[in-house]
């Protein structure tokens, strides 16, 4: 059905917080099962004077890009990522049909916009999946969140984070050479192989990139982390997350009373982050129905009350409660929903927000 199918699919592929679990495991082959072309095609623009070899067969096809294998010249074995042939223009109509239907839906019940925002939605995808077009972008992601890495790693643990080495010199808007790395993605692993407490990692890094800085690596679903020696490396950084030191720091204020079953400063800090905020009978009826929205949340595992669903339904309350939230804030929910669905494919018995609890104090005293 298209790249804009494709896209769809893989952000609702840990949705299992209102998609069937089977659905959700048919989409997650979305990560890495895509159709690939022949090698003749996709490496036509590589410059094959700068390689010892290239393996003929790719080691990943995704939706824009595919992989190689191969070794420079210098004896660094390395990945190429080439771009597919152009979609762009396919990609353009159907975002444009799929926002007429929106619109239309839309102009019926306008509360849509408000609540779900399905124009938002599909602007997002738009707009990183224009960008991933570019391989420039995700060089410049690359660079940007290395630069917050550097600049922060001895006041902050960041040990266990790894970017892999890109090669600036063979690269271009169509042609990615990095570091090749011998380990697994995420998708692959957890089912079987990681660890929980290898997520526990991943939460403390991106919640730092979340919480404390406000730039993020903006698409962080699990074909997108790979992990070697209990390393967690984050590739295709062509989507980057950015919200306001407001949103940022207003959300670590209401995990951390929520961590706490402190339900009333919840509905306190998320009025506080809100741009538009309500006060007297409206914020007291908010706050009643915040208690009855999370009556049954205190001690569940994610298997039993979803985060992701949770934080959908509170977003959904304020707004409908007269609240107003800057656009940023469905980066940060996307985030939460592709760690929320790792845990369940990991540890579905896992109390999250409990463990979470440890980094929030570590984020606060940064």
């Amino acid at each position: 059905m298209g790249l804009l199918a494709v896209k769809i699919g893989q952000m609702h592929a840990l949705r299992i917080d209102f998609l069937s679990e089977e659905t959700c495991m048919e989409l997650s082959k979305l990560y890495r099962a895509n159709i690939p072309i022949k090698a003749e095609e996709a490496l036509r623009h590589v410059g094959r004077e700068m390689f010892q070899s290239i393996d003929e067969q790719p080691l990943a096809t995704a939706s824009v890009g595919q992989v190689y294998r191969g070794r420079l010249k210098t004896g660094e074995d390395v990945v190429i990522k080439v771009i597919k042939k152009d979609f762009r223009k396919k990609f353009e109509r159907d975002v444009k049909a799929v926002k007429r239907v929106f619109n239309i839906a839309i102009f019926l019940y306008p509360r849509l916009a408000r609540v779900f925002d399905p124009i938002g939605i599909i602007e997002h995808i738009e707009e990183y999946t224009l960008r991933e077009m570019n391989l420039l972008n995700e060089i410049e992601g690359h660079e940007l969140l290395r630069e917050i890495y550097e600049e922060n790693r001895d006041r902050f643990d960041l040990s266990d984070m790894m970017l892999p080495k890109i090669y600036k010199e063979f690269s271009s808007e169509n042609i990615m050479v990095s570091e090749y790395l011998p380990g697994k993605t995420f998708d692959e692993t957890l089912d079987t192989d990681i660890e929980y407490s290898d997520l526990l990692k991943l939460f403390k890094i991106h919640g730092f990139f979340m919480f404390n800085i406000g730039t993020f690596h903006g698409d962080i679903h699990p074909g997108n982390l790979i992990i070697h020696n209990k390393k967690i490396y984050f590739i295709d950084t062509g989507a980057i997350g950015y919200v306001s030191q407001r949103l940022s720091n207003g959300l670590l204020n209401f995990f951390d009373a929520l961590s706490v079953y402190d339900y009333g400063l919840c509905a306190q800090r998320l009025n506080e982050m809100a741009e538009t905020s309500i006060s007297g009978k409206e914020f007291d009826r908010f706050t009643e129905k915040f208690h009855a929205l999370y009556s049954d949340f205190k001690g569940k595992s994610v298997k039993e009350v979803s985060l992701t669903k949770k934080m959908m339904e509170t977003i959904k309350l304020g707004v409908n409660s007269g609240m107003g939230f800057e656009k940023g804030m469905f980066s940060i929910v996307k985030s939460l929903m592709f760690l929320d669905g790792m845990v369940l494919r990991c540890k579905p018995d896992a109390v999250l927000l409990e463990d979470m609890r440890q980094f929030i104090d570590e984020f606060r005293k940064y």
